[in-house]
């Protein structure tokens, strides 16, 4: 992995959450002109961060596939190399004790 090259899981979660904030924009708007019901008494804000929520996760499940395909991939590197250290290390210090 370059140096210069983002980490694939902050790029992720910024893609994520800025898809949120969209849709907690667009249901805010949606509920301020009524367009979509408002919350029960005081819970209108709960209301339209579920709304928000509720309207992200298909549209992020659909439009980052390839980021969470690349974080994936990056985690399971990461993960086989630290592996591959903790067998070395191991290989190394039974070595030592033989």
């Amino acid at each position: 992995m370059s140096a210069a090259k983002p980490s694939a899981t902050i790029r992720y979660t910024a893609l994520r959450l800025l898809i949120f904030v969209g849709c907690f924009f667009v249901a805010g708007v949606a509920v301020h002109f009524g367009l979509l019901p408002s919350g029960v008494g005081g819970s209108n804000a709960v209301w339209v961060i579920l709304l928000g929520l509720l309207l992200s996760a298909p549209l992020s499940y659909i439009l980052l596939r390839k980021q969470r395909d690349e974080m994936s991939e990056q985690i399971v590197s990461t993960v086989d190399r630290t592996k591959a250290r903790l067998d070395a290390n191991r290989t190394r210090e039974d070595s030592v004790t033989s």
